[in-house]
């Protein structure tokens, strides 16, 4: 079989159309992600995804960013709303069994909902540390503002997920917790030493190198290379993703649609793989953003060849939880916040 390319697209809609049918069979991307846009009810899910999969011939990774909070993809009536990071952190700091409880509870009832449609990566945990004053674009969507929090937590949150059989996805590596601006509409800077951010940013993907997936942030580390965002940032990825963090699984890139990054749609694709990255992940299914993207994405091939396969091989089955008792567990720790 010939080997997919290193990339991760999104469609347009609640069904393919004809066109992506065609386009994802000819350019095999590796994975695919779900946005809300195409989100309707559980049987429609369900179809796209067996669909998506049939395009490229094989269980290829279907991803969707199911935190809790304000970003949850599929919500009631079709899925549950779950709390964010922030509640969850907060009761922590009040009873850290009872958080580290409940964050594996969450991601064990993220599996069961999301297993069932048969999307089988979570983008999950966040292990950004923010800072006070950041952008509201990670805010209550981390666990915590010290990493000891957020290690605690997304470890749990991680676990949870492997427990019923799906992969999580660390983000935002090394780190978007310092960010003034949101990635998604201007390219933040941060200004703070290696030092402070050995001490306070990367800790967190230093605890849990040994994941499988992470993803990129969008942000310039000046002390580390002032010119680039940590997506496109060779300096970054090998000096501080790769040989600090020690993290070698795979990585995937933020949105390449996201306004942090300079360029066409193709100059980001190519940038994010030649600073070193072994995933694009395009997420709005713009057909023409997305011939951009293969036009300058090659196939999947060497170490991250090898890293994509590893995650391949690293879906487990899921133990043997009753899902009606855990979710009954889940709603009493809340009943009376």
């Amino acid at each position: 079989m010939t080997e997919s390319k290193a990339m991760i697209l999104g469609c347009s809609g609640l069904a393919l159309t004809s066109e992506e049918k065609a386009f994802y069979r000819g350019e095999r991307p590796w994975g695919f992600i779900l946005f809300g846009r195409n989100i309707s009810e559980a049987r429609q899910i369900a179809h796209l995804v067996a669909e998506l999969r049939d395009s490229v011939g094989w269980h290829a990774p279907v991803l969707i960013d199911q935190e809790g909070g304000r970003v949850q993809r599929i919500r009631p009536p079709v899925l549950a709303r779950y709390p964010s990071g922030q509640v969850l952190g907060d009761l922590y700091r009040r009873d850290r069994a009872l958080g580290l409880r409940a964050a594996w509870l969450m991601s064990r009832l993220h599996a069961f909902d999301l297993s069932s449609l048969g999307i089988d990566v979570d983008c999950l945990p966040v292990l950004d540390v923010p800072v006070e004053g950041s952008s509201n674009v990670i805010g209550d969507r981390a666990y915590g503002g010290d990493p000891e929090t957020v290690i605690a937590m997304g470890r749990a949150a991680a676990e949870g997920l492997k427990a019923g059989g799906l992969l999580p996805v660390m983000k935002h590596m090394p780190g978007h917790g310092r960010g003034f601006a949101d990635s998604h509409l201007e390219l933040p800077v941060v200004t703070v030493s290696r030092d402070e951010l050995e001490l306070h940013d990367f800790p967190p993907f230093v605890a849990m190198k040994d994941e499988l997936m992470a993803m990129t942030c969008h942000v310039v580390f000046a002390a580390i290379d002032p010119d680039n965002p940590a997506t496109t940032s060779r300096k970054v990825i090998d000096g501080i993703i790769r040989e600090h963090i020690g993290f070698n699984g795979l990585l995937l890139s933020d949105d390449s649609s996201m306004n942090a990054l300079s360029g066409t749609i193709g100059e980001r694709a190519a940038n994010i793989i030649a600073g070193g990255c072994d995933i694009v992940l395009h997420c709005n299914g713009n057909m023409d953003e997305m011939r951009e993207v293969v036009a300058n994405v090659p196939p999947l091939a060497g170490i991250s060849l090898a890293r994509a396969k590893a995650v391949e091989a690293g879906f487990a089955a899921p133990d043997t939880a009753d899902e009606a008792e855990l979710r009954s567990e889940f709603e009493a720790m809340f009943a009376t916040v």
